[in-house]
């Protein structure tokens, strides 16, 4: 394997630029489904690493279920640094089947504790929940609905619920709390992975508030509605949970960009600017990332079926 196993651990490191600079100056949904790409394929690519140090260090250990040609010196002589690594590899790992676990449970945990809420509300694509607490979120499901609390409605003028229905609305039709799920869970499996999450949630909450300007026609009601919005609501008990499915991100500069002519909709950053290296470098550390761990897992397994006998 050599080297190469070790490079899908540090090579998140090259979408870190492409962060900030993609909610900056893409339209929000693209930026949105890049930085859920490149999270997905950086978190496998590590993930897979992890997994072919396990087989190693597991190989190692006495007792071990495998077989006894894995853990011969052919076998430890082709895998570079395997006594730590290896074995190290193996409590990395528990870890992060136990963080992603944890994260799964609690976000369809909140989400089963919502829809159990609306029992005996009325039907529709939004439920109005008598509440003192104003707050308004997308709740995914069969079918998904918009959960908007009365005293929210009461802080809006009748033109801004429009505004507020609408942006609710994209994030169900987005799918944005896949989008979030996975790159939160892509953060649990590479921590270096985590910048790329609060760069989504703010792409997500644009890509929402485009939605919303472009069903109203009205840029400056849903910058106002936005505002109005994230000054008066409040959070809803669930913790972390609740980010899942609502999260307003930086409000000052959504308002602004509202304000602001509509972002353009190109398909890729032009190569000769910041946002379009950035992108590149992305791109880059993806494609290196998914061959060293292929190139990984072929030599790993060349070796062991050598290894293993007939």
């Amino acid at each position: 394997m050599g080297v190469f196993v070790y490079l899908p651990l540090v090579l998140p490191l090259s979408a870190l630029p492409i962060a900030r600079l993609a909610e900056q100056h893409l339209h929000p949904r693209r930026a949105a489904r890049l930085l859920t790409t490149v999270a997905v394929i950086l978190a496998t690519c590590s993930l897979v690493c992890l997994g072919l140090l396990v087989v190693v260090g597991t190989a190692q250990l006495p007792g071990n279920p495998l077989p006894d040609g894995w853990s011969d010196a052919e076998v430890r002589e082709a895998v570079p640094h395997d006594a730590f690594a290896g074995k190290a590899s193996i409590l990395a790992l528990v870890v992060v089947t136990t963080a992603c676990g944890f994260t799964v449970h609690r976000h369809y945990r909140f989400r089963a504790r919502a829809h159990r809420a609306l029992a005996g509300l009325p039907g529709g694509d939004v439920a109005v929940l008598p509440d003192d607490v104003p707050y308004a979120y997308a709740l995914p499901g069969s079918p998904g609905r918009v959960m908007v609390s009365t005293a929210l409605l009461a802080s809006l003028d009748p033109a801004e619920h429009r505004a507020l229905f609408a942006h609710e609305r994209a994030h169900l039709t987005g799918r944005h709390h896949r989008l979030l799920l996975a790159t939160r869970l892509a953060g649990c499996v590479n921590p270096l992975l985590w910048p790329l999450l609060g760069a989504l949630v703010y792409s997500t909450e644009r890509w929402a508030d485009e939605e919303a300007a472009r069903v109203t026609g009205d840029r400056r009601l849903t910058a106002r509605a936005v505002g109005k919005a994230a000054l008066v609501s409040r959070p809803v008990s669930g913790g972390a949970a609740f980010a899942a499915f609502a999260a307003a991100g930086p409000v000052p500069r959504r308002v602004a960009a509202l304000l602001g002519p509509v972002p353009p909709d190109r398909g890729w950053p032009p190569a000769l600017t910041p946002v379009g290296v950035a992108a590149l470098v992305a791109a880059a550390g993806t494609t290196v990332s998914a061959l060293s761990a292929l190139n990984a897992a072929v030599a790993l397994f060349l070796v062991l079926e050598a290894a293993t006998p007939l």
